[in-house]
């Protein structure tokens, strides 16, 4: 198979993907945890990480022509999503893997309009009192 093959295989939105999901798998693969909660770092990771996904995912199906995902961009979403919210969690001291996908963290993004909310929705971390 070509790289011509290969790109047809996949939408416009490829070569996007697969940087968001490489700087997110190389965010967890470098990531110290810190000593206390750090929320600065949870916020960071919200915005900048995690929102860039779900905005992409956002952008691509209510764009003017009919986005089809390929199985191999679905896949990354779905990791850069986990790998992104499993390092909020970890800002704040709570280690697991989540596994959220980015329709459902999109869902919650539009009744919120907060993408920090949805985070903490998502993953009940922090717990709300």
């Amino acid at each position: 198979m070509d790289a011509t093959d290969e790109r047809e295989r996949h939408s416009g939105y490829y070569a996007r993907i697969a940087d968001l999901a490489e700087t997110a798998r190389h965010e967890r693969e470098t990531f110290e945890p810190p000593e206390a909660v750090d929320e600065e770092r949870a916020l960071r990771y919200a915005r900048d990480g995690f929102g860039d996904v779900v905005a992409l995912y956002i952008e691509a199906r209510t764009a003017a022509w009919d986005v089809e995902f390929s199985a191999r961009e679905l896949s990354l979403l779905h990791r850069a999503t986990n790998d992104y919210l499993s390092l909020y969690t970890r800002c704040h001291g709570v280690a697991f893997d989540t596994d959220v996908t980015v329709r459902e963290a999109a869902e919650v993004l539009l009744k919120t309009h907060n993408i920090v909310d949805t985070a903490q929705l998502v993953t009940k971390v922090p717990g709300r009192d």
